[in-house]
């Protein structure tokens, strides 16, 4: 569909490269260990985890034209299914 994908995390540059490896991927990682990207696309949210309050990742998918454009925004992600769900939308647009 002539699209790149592009992953971003607050893990490590060594730690991606290490599940690029691992996983086979053919796409870029960016790390984000500050979280500047993570705070610009608003995915940092307050969750529980055992019973405390903490700061994480909403995981989400944004999807831009060939201008920059954003033109869909998938929140709360799941792997199961998204990969189509992505495909869908951009058949639409």
């Amino acid at each position: 569909m002539n699209a790149e994908v592009v992953g971003i995390s607050r893990d490590s540059v060594k730690s991606h490269l290490k599940f690029i490896e691992k996983q086979d991927l053919n796409f870029v990682l960016l790390s984000d260990p500050d979280q500047t990207a993570h705070h610009y696309f608003d995915v940092m949210k307050a969750k529980k985890m055992y019973g405390k309050d903490v700061m994480g990742v909403d995981r989400s998918t944004f999807v831009f034209d060939e201008s920059g454009k954003l033109i869909h925004v998938f929140r709360g992600v799941k792997a199961a299914g998204h990969a189509e769900q992505v495909l869908e939308a951009m058949k639409i647009q």
